[in-house]
């Protein structure tokens, strides 16, 4: 397969070991399989970048996809309260942090490769409204899906970073790719705040409902 990387350089031989611990699946190496997105990520400080293609043979990884049916959206989250380190603060979201920690957390340390959401600017606020009781899990997975903001698909692994081939680069000016990222973002919350106005059915699950045992497994499988 092909993956992208956006950067404000050119990354011929990513590193192992690199990276911020605080991103959402921890220390590793971000990449999606759209070029465009990639340059917007490249572009998100209003600086020109790179959209740095790579050649990814993952068919001997370990790969952790947490949008299989075998998981639901509470393991990403769980990932999420893990590593991202600002989240509002009052008695509901620290509980619910922790109850998330938990009963969802995933142990990744054995996994290569790990695909998933990515927490971006407003999706991330996205999920704090949900840790804080304000929206329902069903208006949170809608939420996820605004704006096609896709998968990432993050390299955890030195025999992941192994199987990476630098293809080459391509520029990103920021006059355009900041712009689409903005336009993506702010598209992606109005439709959201739409969705967040519109009356919520009784039988949407609130995270209390789930802290509070009232919901089944199967019906978090949205």
């Amino acid at each position: 397969m092909n993956i992208y990387h956006g950067s404000e350089k050119i990354i011929k031989k990513p590193i192992w070991g690199y990276g911020n611990s605080r991103n959402d699946y921890g220390r590793g190496f971000y990449c999606t399989e759209s070029c465009e997105l990639s340059k917007e990520w490249a572009c998100k400080n209003n600086t020109d970048g790179f959209a740095n293609q790579y050649s990814f043979d993952w068919s001997d990884l370990s790969v952790l996809n947490l949008n299989s049916k075998e998981y639901n959206i509470l393991n990403w989250l769980a990932l999420l309260t893990k590593n991202r380190t600002y989240w509002q603060r009052n008695s509901i979201a620290e509980d619910a942090k922790t109850f998330l920690r938990d009963n969802y957390l995933i142990d990744i340390t054995e996994y290569d490769v790990i695909v998933g959401y990515r927490a971006d600017d407003s999706y991330f606020s996205f999920a704090q409204d949900f840790i804080m009781g304000t929206i329902s899990l069903q208006k949170l997975s809608r939420a996820m899906r605004l704006g096609k903001l896709g998968e990432q698909i993050v390299l955890k692994s030195q025999r992941a970073f192994e199987q990476l081939e630098y293809v080459g680069s391509e520029r990103a000016l920021a006059l355009e790719y900041y712009s689409k990222k903005n336009s993506r973002d702010i598209e992606a919350r109005r439709m959201y705040l739409e969705d967040k106005r519109n009356m919520s059915k009784l039988d949407e699950i609130y995270i209390l409902d789930i802290m509070r045992g009232r919901v089944r497994e199967d019906e978090l499988r949205l």
